[in-house]
């Protein structure tokens, strides 16, 4: 019998035991694998600091993932484990489009952590964002999938760029956090962190396909040839009567056309409706991203979008995307 000055437990009580328990678990699973990473440069006889974020560790071998803009600058840095580890890393490679980057350590690390597969992410669904933000290493928020698919432009100086299909989460992140992993409940890393939006919005780069292509590509040449149209956009549905007649229920809506890119040449518009892209329907930013590989560039690349209720065929010739190692 439960005495008369403690309240009786709620429904909700349950369900809030439930959902920390599940958080506990997952930070207590990942956060071993997360490091704080300090990024540095050669300047002269002296090494000079660049930048600093987080860094999962994903290979028994000491390959970490990390963000391509946490090593802008960069080509060395220091990793420290939640366990007290400590190692060098050398930067791989980095590719600025996916917003990704491979480091290799050069001492002993702790085990690997499990990647999982974002394509099986529900808008609503709860994950775990575990890294080292302001400097506080193993810092852990939790939230759900508020939306998936997104493209969003970033500016670094004078340069612009897209980062193509991230997960946005209400898990705050902020710098420190860029690099660091987003879990789902089983405790699998389905996004690298980034916080290059500004401080608390939560976005992620997902784990999934075209982005295990693309960290093969880092571990195998230290880069990603990559086609680049210079389009910002956001799934959107098709109306019944369209999908009916189109057979697909889904388009990209163009955001933004960024200047002087192959996609404003080629005649695109803010508000067009991307149907199909290389002959091949697409219905998300991934969908599209797999299509914009070293193969594309240089070669016209057919796209049909929904413009004022009528379908509109456009002929892009995607450019290699380039940079300055590691600047971004």
């Amino acid at each position: 019998m439960v005495p008369d000055d403690i309240p009786a437990r709620s429904p909700s009580d349950d369900v809030l035991d439930s959902y920390s328990r599940t958080v506990i678990r997952v930070a207590e699973t990942v956060t071993p694998h997360v490091a704080a990473v300090e990024m540095s440069a050669s300047r002269g006889n002296i090494r000079v600091p660049v930048g600093a974020g987080s860094a999962v560790l994903f290979t028994t071998d000491g390959c970490l993932l990390t963000n391509a803009h946490v090593v802008s600058g960069a080509d060395a840095g220091h990793a420290v484990f939640s366990d007290g580890t400590s190692t060098d890393v050398d930067i791989v490679g980095a590719d600025p489009l996916s917003d990704l980057a491979v480091l290799r350590s050069s001492g002993p690390t702790p085990a690997p952590a499990e990647l999982g597969d974002a394509e099986s992410l529900r808008v609503g669904q709860l994950v775990i964002a575990v890294g080292n933000p302001l400097g506080l290493s193993g810092s852990v928020t939790a939230g759900v999938v508020s939306g998936l698919g997104r493209s969003i432009p970033v500016r670094e100086g004078q340069n612009r760029r897209v980062i193509e299909d991230v997960i946005q989460t209400d898990a705050a992140l902020n710098p420190g956090n860029s690099g660091g992993a987003l879990a789902d409940a089983q405790g699998r890393i389905v996004g690298i962190n980034t916080a290059v939006a500004g401080a608390g919005l939560g976005l992620a780069i997902p784990i999934n396909a075209t982005t295990s292509r693309i960290i093969a590509a880092l571990l195998a040449d230290g880069r990603v040839r990559r086609a680049y149209l210079g389009l910002v956009s956001t799934p959107v549905p098709l109306a019944a009567e369209d999908a009916r007649r189109i057979g697909q229920n889904q388009g990209l809506r163009v955001v933004e056309v960024l200047p002087g890119s192959p996609a404003q040449e080629a005649g695109l518009l803010r508000g067009d409706l991307v149907l199909n892209a290389g002959r091949r329907p697409v219905a998300s930013a991934e969908s599209l991203q797999k299509l914009l590989f070293a193969d594309a560039i240089g070669r016209p690349f057919p796209i049909t979008v929904q413009r004022n209720g009528a379908a509109v065929d456009v002929i892009a010739i995607p450019r290699e995307m380039t940079t300055a190692p590691h600047r971004y």
